[in-house]
């Protein structure tokens, strides 16, 4: 487990950020996606003063060597501790690629990581935040992997969007178990590919009839796209969500779990809603930059505010770059 320290009395503030994805040419001096990721991230941590950036996985593109260099060279400068979970495209070259990565990164003082069991993937972890010998808050890191094999109602194979392993979840209520005895009662599990609970989450919180593509932020902020029961939901779903297609057994666990609230995941660029769904918060990430595909309008990060015990505030911080050419 990795253990920071909050001081008595102050919030801790964690910014998450997810999916920059920037390629080696987008990297170029003076190109616009470069620009715009640099402001982004530079005016959440001047408006937010985080203690802590986590980032919910693919920060580059496999392959594109300078692209993540250079993104480890943004979030090195401004001297905060940083810890990323791997996406689908950082695990797509496979587990020589994760390793080259986590070589060039753990010269950055500021990196935080833990790589964890290999059969479970790369970067399962802990972080606690601890106050006066107590922690009050963790952070659960997996690694949600790329892709996996899946069977259709018509019994054809196919490749799916990877779920976390059952020995993984095995791993996570270990983890509980020794979160829990460090009278820690409130935690978050960070990961990159959504599980299956949000799609469920999403049928029941969203009014029926709905053309979820076309609903505004505005519309999700002010309540009228939710169903009774889930009228304290915000934000949008613009895509599919591109989990697992099968019941996964993770939101069992997380229910079991008893100090698991809430989920962060990234993936699908166009979704940022926020559903608690059956006690559990389940969390789209907001975008952070132009990367592979977005919204203009959904882009910034997630700030997570902690307490003496532990998360009590999460909300999106938006970023304008309609300024930047």
């Amino acid at each position: 487990m990795i253990v920071l320290k909050k001081q008595p009395k102050k919030d801790f503030i964690i910014l998450n950020i997810t999916d920059p994805q920037l390629g080696d040419p987008e990297w170029a001096e003076g190109h616009s996606n470069r620009k715009i990721l640099e402001y982004t991230v530079a005016e959440l941590i001047q408006r937010t003063q985080p203690d802590l950036i986590t980032v919910s996985g693919d920060l580059a593109w496999a392959g594109y060597n300078h692209a993540y260099i250079m993104f480890a060279n943004l979030l090195e400068k401004f001297g905060i501790p940083w810890a990323p979970v791997w996406g689908n495209h950082d695990n797509q070259n496979g587990a020589e690629h994760i390793e080259y990565v986590i070589e060039k990164y753990s010269a950055y003082p500021h990196f935080l990581y833990e790589k964890g069991d290999p059969a479970l993937g790369n970067g399962n972890y802990v972080i606690c935040i601890e106050e006066e010998g107590k922690t009050v808050e963790a952070l659960i890191m997996m690694d949600s992997h790329d892709k996996a094999p899946y069977v259709d109602a018509e019994g054809n194979e196919q490749q799916a969007w990877a779920k976390l392993l059952p020995e993984q979840i095995s791993w996570y209520k270990e983890q509980v178990e020794l979160i829990k005895a460090r009278g820690c009662t409130d935690s978050t599990l960070i990961l990159h590919i959504p599980i299956y609970a949000y799609l469920t989450a999403s049928q029941a919180a969203y009014k029926d009839g709905l053309e979820l593509s076309k609903v505004s932020l505005e519309e999700s902020y002010d309540g009228r796209c939710w169903k009774d029961g889930y009228t304290d939901s915000v934000g949008v779903q613009h895509e599919g969500i591109a989990c697992y297609p099968a019941e996964d057994g993770v939101f069992t666990a997380i229910q079991e779990s008893g100090i698991t609230k809430r989920v962060i995941a990234g993936h699908d660029h166009v979704n940022n809603f926020m559903i608690r769904h059956e006690g559990i918060q389940l969390i789209y990430a907001l975008k952070t930059g132009e990367g592979c595909y977005w919204e203009p309008t959904l882009n910034g990060g997630t700030v997570l505010k902690v307490n003496e015990n532990g998360v009590y505030e999460v909300k999106h911080e938006y970023v304008d770059v309609s300024h930047i050419k």
